[in-house]
């Protein structure tokens, strides 16, 4: 890890904090690949696009490793609510989808500034909706779906288990690759990881100052540690990474599920930090993050 940091640093890239957001996405579009696995042949690999409410339109991308009625996890990528894309995570959702035997549908929800909260979660809803309706069509198992994300994304698949349980669904498993779970920077790895570990707290507030007003930082589909009750929302799956600010209001989010009785498995991986599971050419630990989870998602979705 600390050989991957110090050749980003010698690159002497701009922080994206430092930039306007169309030329932050297009730095990050630029470099998201260049540390990934290989990328991975599927069987049905198709471009999907979804109604939303407000009569948008966002793109999706459907990844299945054969052509049967699989379990399906819907995906949401990370980047702050500001950047990334279906292409920038398109080769983890090839290899989740490898893995685990399960189809993977990538969805593209609309980014910050443009669309401020709570337009990522609503699109996500909207999605999640949209292919609970259209499953026989697309050749997918409804009845065996499960949420995931990373880091902005896991945020909102996190928001989407608790939108479940509400509407009555019983998704099979939340998969949360180091979920932002907090509306405020105050636990103390905030403090101990603020600084020189890819997500700097500069990142943090750069991304929640494009997306959210201050006054919504406690609402719970931003800061779903803020929720009120998580009874019976889905068993949960947990990826952390050691060094990374948002360690412990991920680990405080885990501890109040399983309060409230939901079944948690967390997984720490050490010495790593935030963005590490993109990192599976360098980082040992990234290629294990992909197969724990691909195993959790299958075991979950198996019957």
């Amino acid at each position: 890890m600390r050989s991957v940091l110090e050749r980003m640093a010698r690159l002497k890239h701009p922080p994206l904090y430092t930039l306007l957001p169309v030329q932050a996405r297009a730095a990050y579009e630029a470099g998201a690949g260049v540390l990934e696995v290989p990328k991975a042949a599927l069987e049905r690999v198709e471009d999907l696009t979804i109604p939303t409410r407000d009569g948008a339109a966002i793109s999706a991308r459907l990844y299945a490793p054969d052509a049967s009625a699989l379990a399906v996890l819907v995906y949401f990528h990370g980047g702050g609510f500001t950047i990334g894309s279906v292409a920038t995570h398109d080769v983890l959702c090839r290899e989740l989808a490898r893995l685990s035997g399960c189809a993977v549908v990538s969805v593209g929800y609309r980014l910050a500034p443009e669309h401020r909260f709570p337009t990522a979660t609503n699109d996500a809803w909207d999605a999640v909706r949209w292919l609970l309706a259209n499953g026989p069509t697309l050749r997918i198992d409804t009845k065996r779906i499960a949420f995931g994300g990373d880091s902005a994304g896991g945020t909102i698949a996190a928001v989407c288990a608790i939108l479940a349980r509400d509407a009555k669904l019983e998704p099979r498993l939340q998969l949360l690759f180091y979920p932002g779970c907090a509306g405020w920077p105050l636990s103390a790895s905030h403090q101990r990881y603020h600084e020189g570990l890819l997500l700097e707290q500069a990142h943090i507030e750069y991304f929640f100052a494009n997306y959210v007003d201050d006054a919504d930082r406690e609402d719970w589909r931003f800061a779903p540690l803020n929720a009120d009750d998580l009874e019976g929302v889905a068993p949960a799956w947990f990826g952390l990474a050691e060094c990374d600010p948002i360690f412990d209001d991920a680990l405080a989010y885990a501890d109040k599920l399983r309060a409230a009785g939901v079944a948690v498995d967390l997984e720490i991986y050490r010495g790593v930090t935030h963005e590490f599971i993109k990192m599976g050419r360098a980082l040992p630990e990234a290629r294990q993050a992909h197969a724990d989870a691909a195993a959790a998602l299958r075991k979950a979705t198996m019957s």
